[in-house]
C-alpha cells in the first residue's frame, strides 16, 4: 500500500524542518527525480509502488544521470535542482526526503535499493547499518 500524499509530505516536513508543505513537496520532486535516474528494473519498480502516486511518477520518469553520482554529486546536483540551495541545505534535503523514503521501502527492498548505488548513500537513507 503507498504512502498518502499528505503523511510522506507531513514526514518530509518534520524532518527537514521545512516551513510548508511546498518546500517539502519541492524537495522531494528534486531528490526522487535524481534517485529515479540511479534505480533500475524491479528495485524502481517497487519503491514507486510505495511512494505516493505524483512521486511514484517523478521516480520513474527521472532527471536523467549519465552516470551514477557519488553520494557528495548527488548532495551537488540537488543543490543544482534547488533555487538558492547550498551543499549544506541540500545534504539536508536529500536526508529529510530519503529517510522518508527508506521508512516507505522497507528493510529488504532498502538492501537492493543501496546494492545499486555507489558506497555512502547508507548514510543518506539514514540506515548506515544496512550495509
Amino acid at each position: 500500500m503507498p504512502m498518502r500524499w499528505d503523511a510522506f509530505l507531513t514526514a518530509v516536513q518534520d524532518r527537514g524542518d521545512y516551513a510548508s508543505p511546498h518546500e517539502a513537496e519541492r524537495a522531494s520532486r528534486v531528490v526522487l527525480g535524481l534517485l529515479g535516474a540511479h534505480l533500475v528494473g524491479d528495485v524502481r519498480a517497487e519503491l514507486a509502488a510505495r511512494l505516493p502516486e505524483t512521486f511514484s511518477l517523478v521516480l520513474l520518469n527521472p532527471l536523467q544521470a549519465h552516470e551514477p553520482l557519488p553520494p557528495e554529486r548527488f548532495i551537488r546536483a540537488t543543490a543544482a535542482w534547488i533555487e538558492g540551495a547550498t551543499e549544506r541545505t541540500a545534504t539536508w534535503d536529500v536526508s529529510a526526503v530519503l529517510s522518508v523514503v527508506a521508512d516507505c521501502a522497507g528493510e529488504d527492498l532498502m538492501r537492493r535499493i543501496l546494492l545499486q548505488l555507489p558506497p555512502g548513500y547508507d548514510v543518506l537513507f539514514g540506515h548506515p547499518q544496512l550495509t
